[in-house]
């Protein structure tokens, strides 16, 4: 799944940035609302971290352009601030959680975590497609109860198609989603990590659809 943190502290942006790399997951970064609100609009982000004291522009007049083009993904805001009023007018610009500082990073993971599992129609934190198991919490992945070592990309290419399950995802979809702006982008190498991912798991879960791209379908099915 593919982040954007848009914060002007420079400390705290590469700690977030740092926990979520670690996470698994792949991450943008913009230090003030002019460069988080172009990145927002052109980039097909899974979820965003948005501080609303930014320069430039500010958290919520961005987070209020982007709803108004349109743009649909989850934001969880950040706020130095503790007054009621200003969580209200962040939920009634389209936020859809919210942080105040200082905070621990496990809690923001664990927002992200669920705003993504809500964006994209599921409840719990962990996936099963047959006997294939993926935790999203700690990043393990199982089959049949046995663990499984997948490398950073693999796990996220299979993540998110567990978190897609039922559709049919496009390669130049996952080219967007797993790597970052500045990664000299490859479809073809979606297709080398599908069989590395296919021969690691030793079960076919990952269906290729004929000019179309991939879709998760049990092994009986």
């Amino acid at each position: 799944m593919r982040l954007l943190v848009v914060e002007d502290d420079p400390d705290l942006n590469r700690q977030l940035t740092g926990a979520l790399t670690d996470a698994g997951y792949v991450v943008d970064r913009a230090f003030d609302g002019e460069e988080g609100l172009f990145l927002g609009d052109t980039e097909p982000y899974d979820a965003v971290v948005l501080d609303i004291g930014l320069p430039k522009m500010d958290g919520i007049s961005v987070l209020e352009s982007w709803r108004r083009n349109g743009r649909t993904m989850p934001v969880l805001m950040l706020t130095a601030r503790d007054r009621w009023s200003d969580k209200v007018q962040g939920f009634d610009a389209g936020a859809d959680d919210y942080v105040a500082k200082p905070f621990h990073l496990e809690e923001v993971l664990a927002r992200l975590r669920a705003l993504l599992r809500r964006s994209t129609g599921h409840a719990k934190s962990e996936f099963e497609c047959g006997p294939v198991r993926l935790d999203t919490r700690n990043g393990r992945v199982t089959v049949n109860g046995n663990p499984v070592k997948l490398t950073s990309h693999e796990y996220r290419l299979l993540a998110y198609l567990m978190h897609h399950n039922g559709r049919v995802v496009s390669r130049t979809e996952l080219v967007e989603h797993l790597y970052d702006q500045d990664f000299d982008r490859d479809s073809n190498t979606i297709e080398v990590f599908v069989g590395r991912i296919r021969r690691k798991l030793g079960i076919d879960i990952i269906q290729t659809v004929r000019g179309l791209g991939y879709m998760l379908a049990p092994p009986d099915s």
